[in-house]
């Protein structure tokens, strides 16, 4: 079993830096607000993050409308991290990052995928833990992460289920969980929309074929198995910390109404000292329109995805 320790010693962070620190060359407002460099103004109080009260005002937007591209090098090497159904922008997991930590702050994914929270980390100089049980995932990460000449940080092939041996005796470490699990078995399913159509055959694309994977079993097995994981990572959160979670709703059925980001609310908030703080919903515009249900009955083209937010309090 690999040991976050000896990984630790081996690896070099980016320093901790607090907007604090460099106070005194900020132009004092009145009692706790300065005028930084920037113009902008900033509170002494702020132990969250290094935002200007101006930034940290925009980030409270519930919608978060993206449309970042998929090639080029802004792309952040999509072209390679497209193997995983569903990696997230480096840029809008740089984005939550920068919320809610400060430079230098250790971030933990238990659900990695291709890197999407680790290249974030690396492109506003916070430190980054990731853990995925796929080697191929995790192998994409490190070959995006070279190809764009950023930091590496420490990825972990393992089940998400061994948190607590990975990281044992190091006590409430990180600042921030950011993750972005399975969507219950949404990818498992077969897929019958327009692509299959012109196939000529239903299809899937699973995460892995991973017995261990969570996004390959039912709904309430997902919920439970969620629920271990994020159970297990949190005593390496520190107090006071968030807890981050993107998911999707699936579509309703004649069996669920399938809200599945109500569902893991419910089930996380069952975690002693977490509280469920709120949400944000990302919507991102680089998704192609398709002619669902057409031409029976409404079916929607969910373009949005929720970001829950949790704290824990103790």
């Amino acid at each position: 079993m690999i040991k976050f320790k000896e990984l630790l010693n081996r690896f070099e962070p980016f320093p901790f830096k607090d907007f604090r620190d460099e106070i005194k060359s900020y132009q004092k407002k009145d009692k706790y607000s300065y005028i930084g460099p920037d113009g902008e103004i900033y509170d002494i109080r702020n132990e969250l993050n290094n935002l200007s009260g101006k930034r940290w005002l925009f980030f409270l937007n519930s919608v978060e409308i993206t449309n970042y591209p998929t090639t080029g090098e802004e792309s952040y090497g999509h072209e390679l991290r497209k193997i995983h159904p569903s990696p997230k922008p480096p840029q809008l997991m740089k984005k939550i990052i920068e919320f809610f930590t400060k430079e230098g702050g250790w971030v933990l994914d238990p659900f990695m995928g291709v890197g999407g929270t680790l290249l974030g980390a690396s492109l506003c100089r916070r430190n980054a833990v990731g853990i995925d049980i796929s080697s191929k995932y995790v192998e994409v990460y490190r070959e995006v992460s070279k190809k764009l000449g950023l930091k590496e940080q420490i990825a972990i092939v393992e089940d998400g289920r061994n948190i607590p041996l990975i990281f044992e005796d190091i006590g409430e470490f990180f600042d921030l969980i950011l993750t972005d699990p399975p969507y219950s078995n949404m990818q498992a399913r077969p897929k019958t929309g327009d692509k299959a159509k012109k196939l000529g055959k239903s299809f899937s694309t699973p995460f892995t074929d991973d017995p261990r994977d969570i996004g390959n079993v039912d709904h309430r097995t997902f919920l439970q198995s969620l629920k271990e994981i994020i159970e297990k990572a949190i005593p390496y959160l520190k107090k006071g910390k968030y807890l981050v979670v993107f998911t999707k709703d699936l579509q309703p059925n004649k069996e669920n109404i399938n809200l599945l980001h109500a569902d893991i609310v419910l089930t996380l908030s069952e975690i002693k000292g977490l509280t469920f703080k709120g949400y944000k919903i990302w919507f991102d515009q680089s998704q192609n329109l398709y002619p669902f249900g057409y031409p029976f009955s409404y079916v929607s083209n969910q373009f949005h995805q929720f970001i829950l937010i949790f704290r824990k309090e103790i």
